[in-house]
């Protein structure tokens, strides 16, 4: 591991956060694995709900229909206020008006010299935790009570993004093939994180809508990889390897301000925008701060997990930060008490 004092700037900013978020780091490792109320209620119960808590909020139609699909729908959650307020910063952000620190900025630099600065050029905002305005959404109370369906009553927010899928072309340049989430994350147990997905206009077939395969939850996690289509694959946009053609697709057509709540093994993905205007959402994954951090060396996460890295030490120029490490730095606490993320 470098030395602290031989590193300037952004290297040294980042390994300052994650030392003042994990004392350990460069010490024993963690456990990877830590017995935990959540790794216990993940566990099936004959005749109990696998994969929501015992709540008011939820009908039981409602959890029974996450527990056979993967995923629920809650029509009108979020106002139109604070979406037009998350609109209004991500333009902000379009044309660097403001700063995010950490925060991954993806465009498509073919635009630029024809749109300079805009949002006809940002596809995706991702990692906003730095972010005022936008993480907001990550505090919201309409989502948050939501979310304790399924995480409790400990809170982390994960992931954050704000996509703005632009019209595309043939070369399909902003589809981002079937994949599920899991693939992404180490920590466990998959049952108590969640993906609240929020419309910030109509999403339909045509501009780019999510699409789901009902019930896949119930699957492991598969290998994933970058498709082998033509055109160029966005950075981190990996696809399963091994796609089942036939199964049973469904595509989420949601109006401003609906949301979509969904597990980490849900097979799902989104097609081509082939409007003119722009199809965004604002999203996070939350998980219970009950859940333990994994060791993905030797598993279908580890080539994932070297790319991330890679990307990380190019960027800070530090080779002192691991995957987990990463996360650490990304996670927030928005409800309750911090346990182990």
């Amino acid at each position: 591991m470098e030395q602290h004092g031989k590193q300037s700037g952004p290297a040294a900013r980042l390994d300052a956060i994650l030392r003042h978020l994990s004392p350990r780091l460069g010490a024993t490792p963690a456990p990877t694995s830590v017995p935990t109320s959540a790794q216990a209620s993940a566990v099936p119960q004959p005749g109990s709900f696998c994969y929501t808590l015992d709540s008011d909020m939820l009908t039981t139609e409602q959890r029974q229909f996450y527990e056979d699909n993967g995923y629920l729908l809650i029509k009108k959650l979020v106002s139109d206020e604070d979406i037009e307020r998350f609109r209004k910063e991500f333009i902000r952000i379009c044309k660097k008006e403001v700063n995010v620190p950490g925060a991954m900025i993806m465009k498509d630099e073919s635009l630029r010299s024809q749109y300079g600065q805009s949002e006809k050029v940002v596809n995706k905002v991702q990692d906003f935790q730095e972010d005022k305005e936008l993480f907001r959404y990550c505090t919201l109370p309409e989502i948050l009570k939501y979310v304790e369906c399924f995480t409790g009553p400990n809170i982390m927010a994960m992931h954050t993004m704000l996509i703005n899928k632009l019209p595309d072309s043939d070369k399909q340049t902003f589809l981002h093939p079937m994949h599920q989430d899991l693939h992404y994350f180490p920590f466990r147990p998959a049952a108590r994180i969640v993906c609240a997905w929020t419309a910030m206009e109509r999403a339909d077939q045509d501009n780019g809508c999510l699409v789901v395969q009902p019930g896949t939850h119930k699957e492991p996690l598969k290998p994933h990889s970058y498709p082998k289509w033509e055109g160029k694959a966005n950075k981190l946009f990996h696809g399963l390897l091994d796609e089942d053609e036939k199964s049973p697709r469904v595509h989420l057509v949601m109006e401003k301000g609906d949301t979509v709540f969904f597990h980490p093994l849900l097979i799902h993905g989104s097609g081509i925008n082939k409007t003119s205007g722009f199809r965004k959402s604002i999203s996070c994954h939350f998980a219970s701060s009950e859940c333990y951090y994994i060791d993905v060396k030797n598993t279908t996460q580890e080539h994932l997990a070297k790319e991330v890295v890679e990307m990380v030490h190019k960027k800070y120029n530090t080779t002192s930060v691991e995957f987990r490490d990463v996360w650490k730095f990304r996670a927030r606490l928005v409800q309750g008490e911090r346990i182990n993320l």
